[in-house]
């Protein structure tokens, strides 16, 4: 083959594998057809198994990678350019920029995998820990983790509620990895052919009977919940002019619901609680009293510095009214560059010249905050467990209000991102959430997507997007721990580092 043709077909092969990263967006909300990213993974592994160069598996899986976050997490720009106030260059280039800092993951999935060898076992490990690495490093964007693409109808949903999404994304590309390497070698000896067959199958007959198993208990009697969606346009959201229309808006849709618990979405009154009218709060706690409930609100809270007396710390908070004595929960992970600036030194210039974006210096609430202890009028009552905007993607910090929580809520505004899918993509990760946990997950949001979750992960009830309206639904409470909650990501961490241990340990010269 003279070299000009090699390059052709090389080059042929890059292009593919940006169209397999893309079709793999499919397998995300709002499409939910599962079996595509095992497609597309499958043509990936095909091209790293015709290849034991680490650079071209590592260019391969970029090419992969800028595919999958360029589609899927385009709404980026929406919020840089559109609500931000950025230019349309400047937000296009950090869109890309973000875009492929994240294919630099599936990337080094392949050099990893040529340099450990044995690509059926360390192409699933490798992704798998890149997938939880995503969660934590630069504070996390676990966006579009492989393990999502299967939640809630595909079989390999029944594993999350003991391995939890990173557990499911290593058997997602493990599946891939068997069919990829049949295609690659098609000359495979029958006793691969069996033993692939033999494990495919029993991995997903083993998921359909997972995903049966109730995990959690019900407590108490099912309550009445409305979910409240005001369609607040983002650019109106924090106007001066607009605010009391709002306010009164959000009141009017507060005092025409009988729900045991109401819920409304994050920030929804533009006020800070302390300033707020002192008629609200008690216009607030008889409504709720009255309905034999709880009112939750979402505020942003002030408290002053003890240390820094001069210094005013801002929360992103929910705060109770009602039959429980008054609660609050503050945000705990904040969306770096939305509400906070990291490294103000080195990237303050951002915000002083090209974004315009409220609410970008909050404070974090704690990480070890309890469940909130409401709907206690019958005497068993429900503790309802607060995540706010994204926190809902992070599934071993969720867990920390576990198993003492008997309900979740997501209180959240997706209005930044527009008419694209990032909320239903969203409420994915939600649905993760409650499959992990074996709990109700209840949305209250902006523009979308408001819905009721079940404990299966399956959306009972979903308001239309960009319409005002309340999500009127009941909501069964549950006690006990899936094996998630009970240990976390722990069994994955310490299996996935086992076996790349024992992939460098075979591959010692000595033993060969």
């Amino acid at each position: 083959m003279n070299h000009a043709l090699f390059k052709t077909i090389h080059l042929q092969s890059f292009f593919v594998c940006v169209l397999l990263g893309a079709l793999t967006v499919l397998g995300f909300a709002p499409f939910y057809i599962f079996a595509a990213p095992i497609i597309a993974l499958i043509g990936l592994i095909y091209f790293w198994a015709k290849t034991e160069s680490a650079k071209s598996r590592f260019l391969l899986g970029f090419c992969f990678g800028l595919g999958l976050y360029c589609v899927g997490i385009y709404w980026i720009y929406i919020s840089l350019h559109d609500f931000g106030g950025m230019p349309w260059w400047f937000a296009g280039l950090c869109t890309f920029c973000l875009c492929a800092f994240m294919a630099l993951f599936p990337a080094l999935v392949g050099f990893f995998s040529a340099r450990f060898g044995f690509l059926m076992l360390s192409a699933p490990i490798l992704w798998g820990l890149s997938d939880w690495t995503r969660s934590w490093i630069f504070t996390g964007f676990p966006w579009l983790t492989m393990g999502y693409s299967q939640v809630p109808h595909s079989p390999l949903a029944g594993y999350m509620p003991i391995v939890g999404v990173y557990g499911v994304s290593v058997m997602t590309v493990f599946i891939s990895t068997i069919i990829g390497l049949w295609f690659a070698n098609k000359n495979q000896t029958i006793l691969f052919k069996r033993n692939a067959i033999a494990a495919i199958t029993l991995f997903l007959i083993a998921g359909f009977i997972l995903k049966a198993v109730e995990w959690a208990t019900p407590i108490g009697k099912p309550i009445s919940v409305a979910l409240l969606q005001g369609n607040i346009a983002q650019d109106e959201k924090w106007s001066i002019d607009a605010a009391q229309s709002t306010i009164d808006q959000y009141m009017q849709m507060i005092m025409a619901s009988k729900a045991q618990l109401i819920v409304t979405p994050e920030t929804a009154l533009p006020v800070i609680s302390s300033q707020m009218d002192a008629s609200i709060s008690q216009t607030l706690s008889s409504h709720a009293k009255q309905n034999g409930g709880d009112i939750l609100v979402g505020l942003v809270q002030v408290n002053s510095s003890v240390t820094q007396p001069d210094y005013d710390r801002y929360y992103n908070s929910a705060i109770s009214f009602g039959s429980a004595p008054t609660q609050a929960y503050s945000k705990n992970h904040l969306v770096p560059f939305g509400e906070f600036i990291p490294l103000k030194q080195i990237f303050g210039w951002i915000y002083r010249d090209y974004l315009n974006i409220p609410l970008s210096d909050l404070s974090r609430g704690g990480a070890q905050q309890t469940p909130m202890n409401l709907l206690n009028h019958d005497g068993i009552g429900q503790k309802i467990a607060i995540n706010i905007c994204y926190e809902d993607v992070f599934g071993e910090e969720i867990i920390r209000q576990l198993p003492a929580a008997t309900l979740m809520v997501n209180m959240t505004n997706d209005a930044w991102y527009g008419q694209s899918y990032a909320a239903d993509q969203h409420m994915q990760f939600s649905q993760a959430r409650a499959l992990e946990t074996g709990r109700f997950m209840l949305r209250a949001t902006n523009t979308g997507a408001t819905a009721a979750i079940d404990q299966h992960g399956y959306v009972l009830a979903h308001a239309p997007h960009f319409t005002k309206t309340t999500l009127n639904v009941l909501a069964q409470g549950y006690t006990g721990s899936t094996p998630y909650v009970a240990y976390g990501n722990w069994p994955f961490i310490v299996f996935c580092f086992s076996v790349l241990a024992y992939l460098l340990w075979r591959k010692r010269p000595f033993l060969r």
